[in-house]
Order: structure tokens, then sequence, then C-alpha cells
């Protein structure tokens, strides 16, 4: 039923520092009888493939993958996948086939990288393996990360160097949206844990620039390179990717540029509102603001956190006075404390990160500075999506 010349093609791993290849990743082929080259994906997915067949094919493709290192660069690091199916049928005391092939083939152990695929298998069998790979000195990555919850138990479990960004995930993610939100949560995770970010799957301009933003180490996918059964020279996408890279910084300017612009204008509408708010003058006698079409609202607390004002914001013609909020405390959120340590003592304006808003579901900044002696807090909450 598996029809074909098993082997290993490569795709590179490129890294974002040097735009230099530093890896590549085995990706299993078959070669047919008129020279083509299929996936052995579906394979692994058709359950009438004996289980036995499958593991045959797979140290096939490992071990034509391992025989053809020693033509790459010696920098360069190997991605296997490992399957925690066949973990399973390890016997506690066997010899590891794969480190077995490792010594037969002559190949550092700290030129491989082990990729844990799927989501399946006995996690403390799959730990127990991964030990044995890293006392042999070979790393360790999980794959699709971000795919499943169990896969949060995998990181805590086996500790890996690198997380492989899901692929659908990540591209769905570098659209916009709460799945965005959602990748950069798993990158600082991450980046916390010590583990390196392979970002795959990377197939546009855009795609790229949401793996920079996520701090991938590495890049892979169709931007770059298809599997290919010869290797790539080491410097064969530099150029490219030096384009890229520079494209993405000049975004990043223009972004950083407009909100320096805002942090003027936020400046100069602190004044309005401090000025309106210490004359105690009546709702009536605050002007339209049209000048700063991303205000959202306004509020004021007390040095201590607590609102003294109702919400305040521009709807149908007229501003209108929230009263909800009044006499929440807000000491707790990051951009509170930030302004108590940093904008006190100095009465200068700070800005909060980018936040989605519980209750509008609006991507946020929250402007702040005290007044009034340091007694009372004007706060701004501002539309981020202009940004």
């Amino acid at each position: 039923m598996i029809d074909g010349q098993p082997l290993a093609c490569f795709q590179p791993f490129i890294d974002t520092a040097t735009g230099r290849i530093a890896g590549v990743e085995a990706l299993g082929r078959l070669r047919q009888a008129d020279g083509q080259l299929t996936s052995v994906g579906p394979l692994f997915a058709d359950p009438r493939i004996p289980a036995a067949a499958l593991r045959r094919l797979d140290r096939q493709i490992r071990d034509h993958a391992l025989s053809r290192l020693h033509a790459a660069p010696a920098d360069w690091f190997l991605s296997l996948n490992m399957s925690p199916r066949w973990v399973n049928r390890l016997r506690p005391d066997q010899d590891l086939p794969s480190l077995k092939q490792m010594t037969r083939h002559d190949v550092d152990p700290q030129r491989i990288v082990y990729e844990i695929t799927e989501l399946g298998g006995d996690i403390q069998r799959l730990a127990d393996v991964v030990a044995r790979y890293r006392r042999a000195g070979a790393r360790i990555a999980i794959d699709d990360f971000g795919a499943g919850y169990s896969q949060l138990d995998r990181v805590l479990a086996l500790q890996p160097d690198i997380l492989k960004l899901d692929m659908r995930l990540f591209q769905a993610a570098a659209l916009g949206g709460p799945s965005c939100d959602v990748v950069k949560a798993l990158a600082q995770m991450a980046e916390k844990t010590g583990c390196w970010i392979i970002a795959e799957g990377v197939e546009t301009d855009a795609q790229l620039n949401f793996a920079l933003e996520c701090g991938s180490r590495y890049v892979q996918g169709f931007l770059f390179a298809r599997a290919e059964e010869d290797f790539f020279h080491t410097d064969a996408f530099v150029d490219h990717f030096a384009q890229l890279r520079h494209r993405y910084v000049q975004q990043k300017l223009l972004e950083r540029g407009r909100l320096m612009v805002m942090r003027q204008q936020l400046s100069e509408l602190m004044g309005i509102l401090q000025d309106w708010a210490q004359a105690s003058a009546p709702l009536s006698a605050l002007p339209r603001l049209d000048a700063f079409p991303w205000l959202l609202r306004f509020y004021q607390c007390d040095r201590h956190g607590t609102q003294l004002t109702p919400n305040l914001e521009w709807s149908q013609n007229g501003w209108k006075a929230d009263n909800r909020y009044l006499g929440h405390n807000w000491s707790w959120r990051p951009y509170f404390y930030h302004l108590l340590a940093e904008g006190w003592d100095e009465r200068r304006l700070t800005l909060s990160n980018t936040y989605r808003d519980a209750t509008t579901n609006q991507y946020c900044l929250t402007a702040g500075q005290f007044f009034a002696h340091g007694e009372r807090l004007l706060l701004i909450d501002i539309d981020a999506a202009g940004l």
C-alpha cells in the first residue's frame, strides 16, 4: 500500500537575526516510478495502512535524512519528526532506534532537534524518552504548539528547547482578530520559559511581519523555500530576508511616528480636560473635541485608584455620563501602578500598552496624568485600531 521509494527532502529554517539558513526540517517523500515526489503525510493519516509499515517508513526517511546531513554545513541543525505513537510501542529498557541511527551515521546529537508531533501518547513515557534524547545531547521541539490544550501539559512535562507555532493558528492570527492575541500570548509564554519560537507556514510578507512581531527566532515556509532534495546555500535568502526585514522595520517606525504624534495631541487634550475639570464647569461647557477622533472616554480617579467621576464619552452629538463605574478601584490594573511608579512625582503623561477592553471588545490604550497637586488622576481611553 506504500508505493514509491522513501526519501527525505529538506525545508530550511531562516534565522531572523541573520537571514541565513540555520538548519533544515526533514520531510518525508516518496519517489514514484515517473520520478515525481509525493508527500508521505496522507499515509500516516490512513487507518488502512498497518502501523508496522508506517513505523518502517518513518525510520527509512529518518535514516536517509541522517545519511545526508554530512553534506550540509557543519553549523546547521536537522529537525526530525518524532511521533508519540512509536514511543508507546517501545519497551522501557529498549535502546532508542533514533539514537542508534545517529551512532551508525556518526552524527553529533547536538545537531539534532527531535520535533514531537501529534497530541497522543502517554506523557510519562514521552518524558522518559525525551530525557534520554537530552542526555545524548539532542534538543527537543514541540510541533503545532497552540493546537490543543494538552500542549500546555507537554510544555510543563517536557520543557522543550523550541516551540513551533501551529501553522493554521499562526496563519489565522496573522490576519488579526482574537487569535492574534492568543498567539502573541503563547509566544510570550515561550519566551518566559526560555524556548525559541519557530513560525512555520510563513507564505506572505504579512505572515513574516507577524512572526517577527511574535519574536520568532526562526521562520519556515514557502515565502522562502519549499522542501527540496538538495540543500540550499547558507546565504541563499540573506538578501531577500534583509529586504523584507527592512520593510517591516520601516512599518514599525511609521507606527511609532504615529504614536509620537498622538502623544503630542494627548498633551494638548490633557490640558483642555484638566482646565475644564479644575474649573468645575458643567458638562455643557465641554467642547466637542473633533480634533481627537480616537478619544473613546475619559474619567478621573483619586491617587489610590478609586474612580471619582462617571465615564464621559461623546455619543449622539453630545457628552454622555456613564455612572456604572463610580467607586470602582482600578489600582490593580497594570497601567495604574505604572502611573504611580512613573508619573506621580513628575506629573508626566504615561501611556499603557495596547489591550482589548473586556466590556467593549475594542483594542485600547489608556493615557494618564496626575493633576491637582497630584491628588487626582485624569485617564483617557484611546481607540488603538488606527495604530
